[in-house]
């Protein structure tokens, strides 16, 4: 009989050691798993990051741009108020000019009917 159950019990050890054996394997793999998830994981975080940084630079260098075209439009409008202002100063002066020499060739024309 204590044959019987030292062998029995020899069997569940070595059974309970198997056992144990496999859930270590297990684990380890688990681990190794686990590990792979968080790197792969981590480059995608690093990637889209990366991805980010880029769009973000792009974008600042097309809103610099942008605003430089802005600006130099805005100077070639205020250039270009300026230059209707001139124009509409010289048209009042030649319209000066012209009721100035209208007036005069009105008084020559008294003058030479006389």
């Amino acid at each position: 009989q204590l044959h019987l159950t030292m062998s029995e019990k020899n069997e569940l050890t070595k059974s309970l050691e198997m056992v144990q054996k496999e859930l270590e394997e297990k684990e380890n793999e688990m681990k190794r798993e686990i590990s792979e998830y968080k790197d792969r994981l981590f480059q995608a975080e690093k990637d889209h990051q990366d991805a980010l940084t880029e769009a973000n630079r792009k974008n600042e260098v097309e809103i610099q741009a942008c605003q430089d075209k802005v600006n130099s439009l805005e100077h070639f409008i205020s250039s270009q108020k300026l230059e209707i202002e001139h124009l509409k100063s010289n048209k009042e002066e030649l319209n000066n000019s012209l009721k100035e020499a209208n007036q005069t060739l009105g008084e020559l024309l008294k003058i030479k009917v006389r």
